[in-house]
């Protein structure tokens, strides 16, 4: 639990017994949690008006890729410089030595208050400042840790031009500058002032069962972990000093899927005897992230350009004298004259067509986009081809199974950095201009 009470200096002493004695009586926790359980090092949670802070570290949280926590060990009365709460109920199915597990309807906005609990005189140098949160979704299970690239990407293709987490920029109150990479589907940032009312509302578009072993149907889902990151300036100006970390489990169901099993759950509890229930946490309205490890990888935590959700929201332009693009993708040319030659030749020449084909020399060329839209990549691809944009009707991507999937400008932001396509074309139903595919 992350619910942190402060104790009367005489409940000091009463919590120092039953520390000792709780402790006793987790011994082998987590043996029965198997290879793929979370690990938990430093956790604390409520037991009644108490609460308990066993420093046995069968149950460490969290450590995502890295065996060993990088937090101090005595850190039971450590006030933080921030505080998250994810606005979604905690189930009351969780026993009082586990972690809390929130559940999350598929695509649903849940807020996500950002405050700032930071004592009179603490951390001075971000007084006025904007500070940088850097929003996750990973895995919780260890086990997908390891392969979680693989089950990214195997994500990606099968849901093509979607993302794993989503900023509700609309809804969002003080955020500044709000970021997605194309290449990190599960990750969103932005800036924000401590000093003010922040919150952000964030989707969350995969469900637990797409990374679980379908076997039979009805395989209980994946839990995932929403991590924030947050980080100062340094002298240069980039937010790359880390200030402070935080982490809750999370289930994600499909639309209304959350509500039913949070029901279910409420109503598991309700025939339990009293007895049992004690041995339960209570279900509470919010769930507060708790402190953890900064996560690992993150060489890509910088100033440098990167794409944004909308134009409309917030600017993304580039600094004056800079020519790094937002975006490169490479491009194979079929060209419109050679299509249509080989179609006017296709019968006098067609038993020399095999031979040609055979023959092609595959020559790709860049395209570079800063605006990331329709609009622009229609522009590069006319001018790439020497055609007026007005003569490129519509440009599709090829998805699964051969599907044409229409281009739109929230596809082209979650294209990967350097992403290959061939360039095939299609004669619209006017005679001058032509529909554009993207294998």
């Amino acid at each position: 639990m992350a619910w942190a009470l402060k104790l009367p200096l005489a409940d000091e002493v009463i919590e120092s017994g039953l520390v000792q004695d709780f402790d006793a009586s987790l011994s082998g926790i987590g043996q029965e949690l198997g290879a793929g359980a979370y690990s938990m090092s430093t956790f604390s949670y409520v037991c009644g008006p108490l609460m308990f802070s066993p420093k046995n570290d069968v149950l460490a949280l969290p450590i995502f890729k890295q065996e060993e926590s990088s937090l101090p060990p005595d850190n039971e009365n450590k006030i933080l410089p921030f505080q998250y709460v994810l606005c979604a109920a905690t189930s009351p199915a969780v026993k009082l030595h586990d972690e809390t597990l929130t559940y999350l309807n598929q695509g649903q906005s849940y807020e996500i208050r950002m405050l700032d609990n930071r004592k009179l005189g603490e951390l001075p140098e971000i007084n006025g400042k904007l500070v940088k949160s850097i929003f996750r979704v990973v895995f919780h299970d260890r086990r997908l840790q390891y392969t979680e690239h693989q089950q990214l990407e195997g994500w990606r293709w099968n849901r093509p031009g979607d993302r794993i987490l989503d900023i509700d920029i609309p809804m969002s109150v003080g955020i500044i500058d709000p970021r997605a990479n194309p290449t990190q589907l599960n990750t969103v940032e932005f800036l924000w002032d401590p000093a003010k009312r922040t919150s952000v509302f964030i989707q969350v578009h995969c469900i637990s069962t797409e990374f679980t072993m379908r076997k039979h149907g009805g395989e209980k889902g994946v839990p995932f972990r929403v991590q924030i990151d947050t980080f100062k300036e340094n002298e240069n100006g980039e937010y790359t000093e880390h200030l402070h970390s935080a982490s809750c489990q999370i289930k994600v169901f499909k639309p209304k899927g959350a509500d039913r099993k949070q029901k279910t759950d409420r109503e598991k509890m309700e025939k339990r005897t009293p007895h049992e229930k004690e041995k339960y946490q209570p279900s509470y309205e919010t769930t507060i992230l708790t402190e953890c490890s900064p996560w690992p990888e993150i060489t890509y935590v910088n100033n440098s350009p990167s794409p944004g959700f909308n134009s409309s929201h917030s600017s993304f332009s580039l600094g004056e004298g800079m020519v790094r693009p937002r975006l490169t993708i490479y491009v194979c040319q079929e060209s419109l004259q050679l299509r249509e030659q080989q179609q006017q030749q296709q019968q006098q020449q067609q038993k020399h067509e095999d031979g040609d084909s055979n023959g092609t020399f595959f020559v790709y060329h860049a395209i570079y986009l800063e605006e990331l839209t329709a609009v622009e990549l229609t522009e590069k691809i006319a001018q790439l081809f020497s055609i007026s944009p007005c003569q490129i009707s519509q440009i599709y991507k090829q998805g699964p199974t051969g599907i044409h999937v229409l281009i739109s400008d929230e596809m082209i932001q979650n294209f990967q950095e350097e992403a290959c396509f061939i360039l095939d074309t299609m004669k619209a139903e006017t005679n001058d201009s032509y529909h554009i595919i993207l294998k």
